[in-house]
């Protein structure tokens, strides 16, 4: 039994591991996260059943056919009074019986273009459930993209940190070296101890981090393992710093979903005016059947009858008046000026997100660079600290400030990437063209 427990621990040990050294790429996780995250499957489901209303029969062109029997059964007990002679015949548990069968069919063969405004009416929330699907994989994509690259900021500040610690620990060795031999004091080791437990404590902090963002990484994925080892194939985050601001806005004009569906809410509010509009012209419907009836008598002078045969009619009629009908026409037009009004303020809401976003965009472009400058010259600065401090020409506070200075240099370079990758993360998902990520 203890080697069979041993062997499954070998192996879940070896699938972990080989799971975790599994690369992952950018395009790898959003395919994954596509096929298997919840919303992206529920939003289909639902743009599928738009797809299933938008049908001839739901918006009333065909008609309805009913196949109906019935039987029915009476008791009744009689007195009959004879006004010539004043006798009362009576009869008693009198049992009359009727059996009825028949085919119907109703089909309204005009209602003022209500049946044909209908059926646009479901092309087009058709259309809109297409829409929304798009919406909720684009807020996916960005969505995972961020968090994709949140992952790989993570995972590299984790390596700076865990450089800091080296860097903290050959120092704590060289100090209690010489504290030993008498080279430097107490107050020089104390110190050198504290710096280096405040770097452990920075880099133990960081780790949690990292598996914070890989357990929100693998949930977008919609993998049952939350918690499963993950090792993404980027080591840096690279930037596009080629995207162009008139392109972009020309390119959100014609391809923005949520604009999309604004346009699409002002022609469902058109349809809805004209479905008002199509109550002030006649309607026609056609109505035939085919019928059995069979009747049996217990005291008639008939003692059954059965009848069949066809029946057919047609109505025309025109509603003069509801009550309602003005209202409706001006409240209907009162939508579709307010859907009008919502894509104008969606559209300049979208150009001023863009103009931020492509302000931020080109600032940390520009900071980034500023960024690369410094960390080159405060890598030659730790560098010459570290020959002094060896050679016993530099405290250890002076010492400490270069590597601090080392360090802030890596995590504003680190963050000025970061922030330029979401700012374009959001550009490109404002213009419609974040599917370039799966390319």
């Amino acid at each position: 039994m203890k080697r069979i427990i041993i062997t499954l621990c070998i192996c879940t040990a070896w699938a972990a591991s080989a799971y975790a050294q599994y690369p992952y790429t950018l395009k790898k996780c959003l395919e994954e996260g596509l096929a298997n995250n919840y919303s992206i499957r529920i939003t289909r489901n639902e743009e599928q059943i738009s797809h299933n209303n938008a049908t001839l029969a739901n918006a009333g062109y065909l008609p309805t056919v009913d196949l109906s029997a019935g039987y029915t059964g009476t008791l009744d007990n009689t007195d009959t009074k004879t006004r010539s002679t004043g006798a009362t015949a009576s009869e008693r548990s009198i049992y009359d019986q009727t059996l009825k069968a028949g085919l119907d069919v109703s089909w309204t063969l005009f209602d003022g273009f209500n049946i044909s405004t209908t059926y646009k009416k479901l092309q087009e929330l058709e259309r809109q459930g297409e829409t929304n699907t798009r919406i909720t994989l684009e807020d996916f994509i960005a969505g995972l993209t961020a968090e994709y690259y949140n992952y790989v900021q993570q995972e590299i500040r984790l390596k700076n940190f865990l450089y800091a610690v080296s860097l903290s620990k050959e120092r704590l060795r060289i100090v209690e070296e010489r504290y030993h031999i008498g080279n430097f004091s107490r107050l020089d080791y104390q110190q050198a101890k504290v710096d280096f437990n405040a770097d452990s404590a920075q880099y133990m902090k960081q780790q949690e981090l990292v598996v914070t963002s890989r357990i929100t990484l693998n949930e977008l994925m919609a993998v049952q393992e939350v918690n499963r080892p993950l090792r993404v194939n980027d080591s840096i985050i690279t930037v596009n710093d080629d995207l162009n601001y008139d392109e972009l806005w020309e390119s959100t004009l014609k391809t923005n979903a949520n604009l999309l569906k604004a346009g699409q809410n002002t022609t469902l509010a058109q349809l809805d005016y004209r479905q008002v509009l199509s109550r002030n012209y006649p309607y026609v419907k056609l109505n035939a059947g085919y019928g059995y009836t069979f009747n049996k008598y217990e005291t008639n002078a008939t003692r059954q009858r059965s009848n069949w045969g066809l029946n057919g009619g047609i109505t025309v009629g025109i509603n003069l008046w509801d009550g309602n009908r003005r209202r409706e026409k001006r409240n209907a037009s009162l939508q579709i000026r307010n859907s009008q009004l919502e894509k104008e303020q969606l559209e300049l809401g979208l150009k001023a997100d863009l103009s931020n976003l492509w302000q931020a965009y080109r600032n940390n472009l520009r900071l980034l660079n500023l960024e690369r400058q410094n960390l080159v010259a405060a890598r030659e600065n730790h560098e010459i600290a570290k020959e002094r401090y060896l050679l016993g020409d530099l405290s250890g506070i002076e010492m400490r400030e270069a590597q601090k200075s080392l360090l802030d240099a890596e995590e504003r370079i680190l963050s000025a990437e970061y922030n330029t990758k979401v700012c374009e993360i959001s550009l490109l998902q404002l213009s419609g063209r974040i599917t370039k990520y799966l390319e």
